[in-house]
């Protein structure tokens, strides 16, 4: 067994978005390159069955930072707004949720979070900063607080604002259509209708309209700006050199920490639409705009371990990389494809409990501690990132609350083959779509379905036209008896299990809701954080750099 009892070693920990598990070559991509991640899986283990805990970003992120459920925590919706919509929103991480990053830093670690947030700022101002990352363990921060999004820059299609100008066109429409009704009852009914309400009334429901097409493309843009600590020090970003910049940060960070020990939790904007890449990228893959924008990441990943490498930390630093849920299928625009491939895996990126949206990659580096070039098939989680580091780093797991991942160091090192779960909860919002069931006697992962997204149209393998998937309404089905699956033998959910064909059936059936009842016995009611007035877009939690809304600054310098 490898002596890991000695001085706490430093993490760095790389997170890439909207990555398909498909989309890496130690996974089985034989045409994109990325030689670094690849490098990393030679050096390290690789995990087969990684799992995210949610199929979108912002529930995803806030149970790895936890190492809990994130209905747990309240970073859920029952709405349909699965992710924080807006910068501007009062929702986020609660400060009674205890971070990775916060156990550590009581433990000596110098924290630091650079790239991708996404789990709210602020509460009730635009500088309380009750949700941001320096509230919750990072010493350091630089990066983008929100996430990257359609409207940062001009794309064929951004949900968010064809979602804000629908219903501003809808109370322009609603208002004439009261218009036309009053001067009607005027006309026929000889009604008494104030002509200066009228008027006033017509002339809003012309402002809704032009504001419907105006002030979406100038409000929704503000989200796209980078952040040093709590000052916004560049807004509107300037995307040609985003890369450069989290890069230098990362490479003075580990630089200025040397001595250790460290905590960087390196989070990519990276491959979300509108998948921003450098010129130096473009054109390079054989699968266009996406492709190039996974091999500049992958190239990103190069940088950070050479630095890691020049600093002379490699022998003394765990290195973790994943992705925060499955490639999005639903980013087609205009025939082509702008998000990733899961490989064998169906669904991807929200589509509830389906494989394809929740299996990542998983890689641990750790020379001279870890094995390289072993595999683990066992079911793990990002939430198991929580206890890892926390045993590691001499710290404690919080005892006043549930944690739901496990330390994955023992199957790691290949002192145990035991699995650290026997059952993993596949959350769509807040509603319970799936259990995956791990039978160790038989080697065998049972995956059981409760609630499947309707493909659109049928026979499809994504949601088209709708957006990311739904968790709940007309676009979901309801399976009375549930769907089972034997992923040991159809990782691909492809064939589905029944009573006829299947003699264990009611036994998977009987074990599975046993689980669950015991499960749900753990939560407690707790405010939802993605819901109703928490997520929607406040002017006064807005952050600007400027008179609002001129909102314009620069402060970065030049990255050369």
């Amino acid at each position: 067994m490898a002596d890991v009892s000695g001085a706490p070693p430093n993490f760095l920990l790389l997170l890439a978005d909207d990555l398909g598990i498909g989309d890496v070559g130690c996974y089985g991509n034989k045409s994109l390159r990325t030689p670094n991640i690849d490098r990393l899986a030679e050096d390290g283990v690789r995990l087969t069955q990684h799992l995210a805990a949610a199929a979108v970003c912002t529930p995803s992120r806030a149970a790895f930072l936890t190492g809990r459920y994130a209905v747990r925590s309240g970073m859920v919706s029952s709405t349909g707004n699965r992710v924080l919509q807006w910068s501007a929103a009062s929702g986020g991480l609660p400060s009674t949720e205890i971070t990775f990053a916060q156990v550590l830093r009581d433990r000596g670690y110098v924290t630091g979070l650079i790239g991708k947030w996404h789990l709210g700022l602020n509460c009730h101002s635009a500088s309380d900063h009750c949700h941001h990352p320096l509230r919750h363990g990072f010493e350091h921060f630089f990066g983008m607080p929100f996430s990257m999004m359609a409207d940062c820059v001009p794309w064929g299609l951004s949900e968010r604002r064809a979602g804000l100008q629908a219903r501003l066109e809808l109370g322009a429409q609603a208002l004439i259509l009261g218009c036309l009704t009053l001067a009607a009852g005027h006309r026929i009914l000889g009604l008494g209708v104030s002509r200066t309400l009228l008027l006033s009334a017509t002339v809003l429901a012309a402002l809704l309209v032009v504001l419907a097409r105006v002030l979406t493309r100038v409000l929704v843009p503000l989200d796209c700006f980078l952040m040093r600590g709590h000052r916004v020090s560049e807004q509107p970003m300037n995307f040609s050199r985003t890369s450069r910049l989290l890069l230098r940060d990362a490479a003075a960070f580990m630089r200025r920490h040397r001595q250790g020990p460290f905590l960087l939790f390196l989070s990519f904007l990276h491959v979300h639409t509108p998948l921003i890449t450098t010129d130096d990228f473009l054109g390079r893959s054989r699968h266009g705009l996406y492709g190039d924008n996974v091999e500049e990441m992958d190239w990103m990943v190069g940088q950070v371990m050479e630095t890691l490498e020049v600093l002379g930390l490699s022998r003394n630093t765990l290195v973790y990389f994943a992705s925060d849920h499955g490639g999005s299928l639903e980013a087609a625009f205009g025939g082509r494809q702008f998000g990733g491939w899961n490989g064998p895996y169906r669904g991807g990126k929200g589509m509830g409990g389906w494989e394809g949206g929740v299996r990542v990659p998983g890689i641990f580096r750790w020379p001279g501690v870890l094995p390289p070039g072993r595999v683990v098939s066992a079911p793990t989680s990002l939430m198991d990132v929580f206890p890892t580091l926390a045993r590691l780093g001499g710290a404690r797991v919080p005892q006043d609350r549930v944690i739901d991942g496990r330390d994955l160091m023992p199957l790691l090192l290949g002192t145990t083959p035991d699995a650290p779960h026997e059952f993993l909860m596949h959350y769509c919002e807040n509603r319970l779509h799936a259990v995956r069931w791990y039978e160790a006697a038989g080697d065998i992962v049972w995956k059981v379905h409760y609630t499947t997204p309707l493909f659109h149209p049928p026979g499809a393998g994504a949601c088209y036209g709708r957006g990311v998937c739904p968790c709940s309404g007309p676009g979901v089905v309801h399976h009375d008896p549930p769907l089972l699956f034997d992923l040991s033998r159809d990782p691909g959910e492809t064939h589905v299990l029944t009573p006829h064909t299947e003699p264990r059936f009611q036994e998977v059936m009987d074990k599975v809701r046993r689980a669950v009842d015991a499960h749900k016995k753990t939560l407690s009611p707790v405010p939802l954080q993605l819901d109703g007035w928490s997520n929607i877009w406040k002017p006064w939690l807005q952050p600007c750099c400027g008179p609002f809304p001129l909102c314009w600054c620069h402060r970065e310098g030049d990255t050369d």
